[in-house]
């Protein structure tokens, strides 16, 4: 059995957004009384942590993330196992300290992350989660009126040097040869009506390179406004990572921070997302891929944001 003798409970960490949940020994074999819960609890507070999982390898962080959908291979970045474990290492470029959602570049992009810690730092690396379910609920309602009717193209390739002016040339050179192999661009609405909740999110963060209809300036000053929200510290929780720790977060409501302060020290972690669905705006328009025509195979898997059925979406 994968669930421990002790019962299932869970603690908020935060008021908004977060919680501890003790008492399983995640796994594929997970109960099907105790996927509910933990899936429930997904939904409930955005992302949950639990402690002492360092019986996970590869396998079985996979075969959990089965449980809760199909793993999806990233759409450019090779995984470290030939499968679908994404490093996420700070000495491979993996100091990913700007505020996203992640592969919003493609239409259905996961509906959720889980990451495993394996080695971490002997002090900073923390990673810091927003609520976009509790942001948009608290945006002002002129506000709330206008992200309903907005809508953003996101990509990958952004200007990373300019992001990360600090970042060493291997990791620009990564950045140009790996995570740009494949150049995205995809239409989202800003506000999406999630699938599972009935909620409205944002979906927002550093691959929203413009929104569509609106001048270079104008369009930056609205998304700098509604990020704004995001990053407000009552809207988000912030994690101290322990070897061992494994979070899962709703990547539908969520937002999330990889804070890179531990220097030299190694942090490895790893993470398994599960395929999401082609988001749908308030006013019922889905999500749009611009280019390329449709989201290429990887060599494992199926594409990330396979349900657009790998062809492009009718235009806005």
């Amino acid at each position: 059995m994968t669930t421990a003798t002790t019962p299932l409970t869970t603690h908020k960490v935060g008021g908004r957004i977060g919680a501890v949940i003790e008492g399983v020994r995640l796994g594929g074999d997970l109960d099907a009384e105790t996927l509910t819960a933990v899936r429930t609890a997904i939904l409930t507070h955005k992302v949950v942590f639990f402690r002492d999982q360092s019986h996970l390898d590869a396998e079985s962080h996979e075969a959990f993330g089965r449980l809760l959908g199909t793993p999806v291979a990233h759409p450019t970045v090779p995984s470290v196992d030939g499968r679908y474990a994404l490093g996420i290492d700070n000495d491979h470029g993996g100091r990913a300290n700007q505020w996203h959602t992640d592969v919003t570049f493609v239409p259905a992009y996961p509906a959720f992350s889980i990451l495993r810690a394996e080695v971490i730092p002997p002090y900073g690396g923390n990673t810091l989660w927003s609520n976009t379910a509790a942001v948009y609920a608290s945006l002002p309602e002129p506000l709330r009126v206008l992200a309903d009717s907005l809508r953003g193209v996101h990509t990958n390739d952004y200007d990373y040097a300019a992001a990360r002016p600090e970042a060493r040339t291997a990791a620009l050179e990564q950045h140009r040869k790996v995570f740009t192999s494949t150049k995205f661009q995809t239409e989202h609405p800003v506000v999406r009506v999630h699938s599972e909740t009935g909620e409205r999110t944002l979906i927002l963060g550093n691959f929203l390179q413009k929104l569509a209809g609106f001048r270079a300036a104008d369009s930056r000053a609205i998304i700098d406004l509604l990020q704004a929200h995001v990053e407000r510290p009552e809207n988000t929780v912030r994690w101290q990572w322990r070897a061992g720790d494994v979070a899962i977060w709703d990547n539908r409501a969520t937002q999330h921070y990889g804070v890179d302060d531990s220097d030299d020290h190694e942090r490895t972690l790893r993470r398994v997302t599960v395929d999401g669905d082609v988001p749908v705006g308030v006013d019922g328009r889905r999500s749009v891929l611009l280019s390329p025509e449709s989201v290429p195979e990887p060599s494992h898997g199926i594409a990330s944001g396979a349900s657009t059925d790998g062809s492009l979406a009718e235009a806005a």
